[in-house]
């Protein structure tokens, strides 16, 4: 079901922001008169799902869901029509057209994705705001991965900054770190001020962990709930019970206990644990992989979260700065690609979109994740690679600089060329995908 779950949001979000991907260029064709033969969601090789004509466009869904199109009259497209173009320049179509109006239905698809992706967050901080956690709050530090651990982090640190810059949001500090390419991380670490070296192959090897995380909060162990057949149930635990040791052993926290518990597999067990302000201990049996069955608290429960309103007024500026925001971070991941050794092994194809969206229905994530997909979209889109609309907006610049046109037959081929890139991307991406699902 959770699979499920994800599958739908991924269509439904692709759909959307290629409806109105299309819709830029046809809005900017209908402007200058250029004819739209097809406007489609999906591509539609032999057959479609579903279509219909209003006026001189067929409107449909394809059935290959790898993007969309629109075909506009005497342009070289995906289609690769050639008929049309033996034929004499007519009024109405593309190729008639100034170059500075040509140049603009090649943008539509790009601004309207942009424009989408601040509008989106406009709505978003207009109704749920924004809410972080505060670096300042994370007081019972944090837990290091094995990573972090390399890098001379230590379960407990109290992060105070990074480069000697404060970082407000605490999860934007392992973005900060990798897109900033930072040198020095400051902990607090009994009672100490230690500035870590981050070393210089690190994002090198974050970029090839299947997670890449260098550390999450610490928080303390309050039982949540609890899974079927839970032997901590069965024991007398009750939902609320704050769990603090093992046997002897003063636990305090939930990463602590997880790592202790495991030396008991199998075995008869006293979990000492804090009820109202009683202190209990409760015998309970350990499963085999490790267990007691009981489900955690959610850790956010235990800080104080910032929050920030908007109202329509405020959200709009607001909106404008987080999608330009993202966009130059976005940039940055793509620079940062190609700067490191080995980082086309971290590209993933649809496999990997579809696994940021959450396991459960959340119109917040849902909506976050469209606009920032929207943004990724924009960027990639005008890439200078024929096909693309960067590579049209390429040509269409050389016509206007150099008052020449590149020849129909240069760009038959430039298409076709950038055709069998995308397709080589596509299928390099997702072939990633399968092979990382393999390894892992």
């Amino acid at each position: 079901m959770e699979i499920f779950i994800k599958v739908v949001q991924l269509i439904l979000s692709l759909s959307i922001l290629v409806i109105f991907h299309e819709m830029g260029h046809f809005i900017a064709a209908k402007v200058f008169k250029t004819r739209v033969e097809k406007f489609y969601l999906f591509f539609n090789p032999w057959f479609s799902l579903f279509k219909f004509r209003k006026g001189e466009t067929e409107y449909g869904v394809g059935w290959l869901p790898l993007g969309g199109y629109v075909k506009i009259s005497g342009m070289i497209d995906e289609s690769m029509d050639k008929e049309q173009l033996k034929q004499p320049p007519q009024p109405w179509e593309f190729r008639s057209k100034p170059a500075w109006q040509r140049l603009i239905i090649m943008l539509g698809g790009v601004t309207v994705n942009l424009l989408l992706a601040i509008f989106i967050y406009i709505v978003i901080l207009f109704a749920w705001g924004e809410k972080y956690l505060p670096t300042s709050e994370v007081r019972y530090g944090i837990v290091v991965d094995s990573l972090g651990y390399q890098m001379g982090l230590r379960d407990g640190d109290k992060i105070l900054s990074v480069d000697h810059a404060a970082v407000e949001d605490f999860n934007s500090i392992p973005k900060t770190i990798i897109l900033e390419q930072s040198k020095t991380i400051q902990v607090l670490r009994d009672g100490k001020t230690l500035s870590i070296d981050i070393p210089e192959d690190l994002i090198g090897r974050l970029l090839k962990q299947k997670k890449p995380e260098l550390f999450h909060i610490r928080f303390p162990f309050e039982v949540g709930g609890f899974s079927p057949e839970s032997p901590a149930k069965a024991a007398g635990i009750v939902k609320g019970d704050k769990i603090i040791g093992l046997n002897d052993t003063i636990l305090l926290f939930h990463d602590q206990f997880k790592k202790a518990i495991q030396a008991y597999k199998n075995q008869l067990v006293h979990i000492m644990l804090v009820r109202n302000i009683d202190t209990i201990y409760c015998p309970v049996r350990v499963t085999q992989e490790g267990m007691i069955g009981v489900q955690i608290k959610d850790p956010l429960s235990f800080f104080s979260l910032k929050e920030k309103s908007y109202n329509l007024i405020t959200a709009i500026p607001a909106g404008f700065i987080k999608a330009f925001g993202n966009a130059g971070e976005y940039l940055k991941s793509i620079k940062l690609l190609f700067s490191q050794e080995k980082a086309y092994e971290s590209v993933g194809g649809f496999i990997t979109i579809g696994s940021i969206f959450p396991e459960t229905w959340n119109w917040e994530a849902f909506w976050s994740l469209t606009a920032f997909l929207s943004i990724m979209l924009a960027i990639l889109n005008v890439m200078p690679i024929p096909a693309l609309d960067g590579g049209h907006v390429l040509f269409l610049l050389y016509e206007i600089t150099f008052r020449r046109k590149p020849s129909d037959k240069f760009m038959e081929y430039a298409q076709i060329t950038g055709m069998v890139i995308l397709f080589g991307l596509l299928i390099f991406a997702n072939m990633n995908d399968i092979i990382k699902l393999f390894r892992h």
